[in-house]
């Protein structure tokens, strides 16, 4: 049976996956790493670190699954979106990655603006600029290491160098294109006025494909690195969240996903560029010409947990911190939890904005903490899930993914303040199974994304139902948690010595 590879280029990590046409997964590989802050502002990523730790991903496949080599068709890629990778004429790394945490580049949004009035900007890239966008970190880049910009020849997105390295093919697709923001979403093309004013040069923006259109074969070099064959079709593959859409069936209305890794998203899929007209949401393009994707962004999603085991409870697992959140009542006993650790995009757009936990007292005990902090991950959600019904986008379920689909206690706390049935997927993989089907769809082996789905994604058939008894307490906590940063935000922006 025909087999497919998906790689997960992620934040924290990359993972390989080997799965069948029936969207049966064969097998996985992973391999962690970290990343580089050279300032607190500052998130960069080494990304010929990045390389390797795919190249090990993959030759850990192709050694333990060497007899279904022979039936690999294609690999496809997911990864995290935002980021600014830059080359120089020779194809070669010219600096670490700025990745979509970086917070470094508010000066040049401001810059931006100067020169592109923020309406008119947002009209054609439908979406406003944010710290971390590959737009607002090459301005900086311009700005403060012109020596390192003058010999730029090429930039893209950190999954698209993973890719390079693959086929030796530069490009970059319509997805993590359109998250860069400077692109023209409803043409899906690169918003060249605004590059040519912006004082871009043209060329160093390469082709822009649709994610699933072949970009290239495995070269003979990386056969020798990874293990896999030579002569392998290669598709563009796309962002993580539009894979992970994919992956979750999500191509068509109706259904939104909620995402929770490092970072947490809601999204859902779109035949027309809907955007929210304040711009608190995101808008980029979806997996192939005739769709799109609005998309709830909240930085602080499972790292919030991670900073809260490894810097202040020094637990050992995740598994322990839930059941001891587990043992406090919804609500966390009125505890509330802001999780801007990073600053926040939805609603605020605000690299400044910092965490809370308001209503200590003496009663209150780590298992508060940690389940407030839970709970200060899903109110964010809830808040991109109260804009987009604002819009009038209904849908009659929710299908969980990423560490949010992983335990009971998260998705109980979704069902409970989304007011919607959860699903999950039977399998836990999602943005690496939408690559892989973005191959098999790129090769033909499908005609389109619904059949794909229709034959590889499996979704749980027992979903997880609102609990009306946690509702009440569930509104009160949301209702302080709304309020927090507006009545805080002056208190973000004094300037610290």
């Amino acid at each position: 049976m025909n087999c497919y590879i998906g790689i997960d280029v992620g934040t924290s990590g990359v993972k390989s996956l080997l799965m069948d046409g029936t969207g049966r997964i064969v097998g996985t590989a992973y391999e962690g790493y970290d990343i580089i802050k050279p300032e607190i502002r500052m998130a960069e990523q080494d990304m010929s670190l990045l390389w390797q730790a795919t190249v090990r991903t993959l030759r850990e496949l192709s050694s333990r699954y060497g007899d279904r080599m022979t039936d690999l068709r294609g690999i496809g890629y997911s990864g995290q979106m935002h980021g600014m990778v830059v080359l120089d004429k020779d194809g070669n790394l010219l600096r670490n990655a700025i990745i979509w945490a970086d917070q470094r580049s508010a000066a040049e949004i401001e810059k931006i603006y100067s020169i592109i009035g923020k309406d008119e900007y947002r009209s054609v890239a439908l979406n406003s600029l944010s710290t971390g966008f590959m737009v607002s970190s090459l301005m900086w880049l311009k700005d403060h290491e012109p020596e390192t910009f003058e010999k730029v020849r090429t930039v893209m997105f950190p999954k698209d160098y993973i890719r390079y390295r693959m086929c030796g093919e530069i490009g970059t697709e319509m997805t993590d294109a359109s998250s860069g923001v400077v692109f023209d979403i409803k043409n899906r093309t690169w918003a060249w006025d605004i590059i040519d004013r912006l004082g871009f040069d043209r060329s160093i923006f390469p082709e822009s494909r649709e994610a699933c259109e072949i970009a290239g074969v495995t070269t003979a070099e990386c056969s020798r690195e990874t293990g896999l064959p030579a002569g392998i079709p290669i598709a563009f593959g796309g962002g993580d969240t539009l894979m992970m859409n994919v992956g979750n069936g999500i191509i068509r209305p109706g259904i939104l996903a909620a995402n929770i890794g490092t970072s947490c998203q809601l999204s859902g899929a779109f035949n027309e560029p809907v955007y929210d007209a304040q711009f608190r949401t995101n808008t980029f393009c979806h997996a192939h010409k005739n769709l799109w994707l609005m998309m709830g962004a909240h930085l602080s999603g499972g790292i919030a947990l991670k900073w809260l085991k490894n810097n202040m409870l020094y637990m050992d697992s995740y598994d322990d911190m839930t059941a001891l959140a587990s043992t406090v009542p919804a609500g966390s006993d009125g505890l509330v939890f802001l999780p801007y650790l990073s600053g926040e995009r939805t609603p605020f757009n605000d690299p400044d904005a910092r965490g809370i936990y308001l209503g200590m007292t003496t009663m209150h005990n780590r298992a508060h903490l940690i389940r407030s902090t839970m709970e200060g991950i899903i109110y964010g959600l809830r808040m991109s899930k109260d804009i987009m019904s604002g819009l009038g986008v209904n849908c009659d379920r929710i299908i969980a993914a990423g560490g949010g689909a992983r335990g009971r206690l998260f998705l109980q706390m979704q069902a409970d303040n989304f007011g919607c049935p959860i699903y999950t997927n039977t399998e836990n993989e999602q943005a690496c199974i939408g690559a892989a089907l973005t191959a098999a769809v790129a090769l033909g082996d499908f005609k389109d994304y619904e059949e794909a789905c229709n034959a590889a994604v499996h979704l749980s058939d027992a979903p997880v139902l609102p609990d009306p008894a946690n509702r009440g307490r569930y509104d009160d906590g949301y209702a302080v948690f709304t309020g927090l940063y507006e009545r805080n935000k002056d208190f973000f922006h004094m300037k610290r010595s």
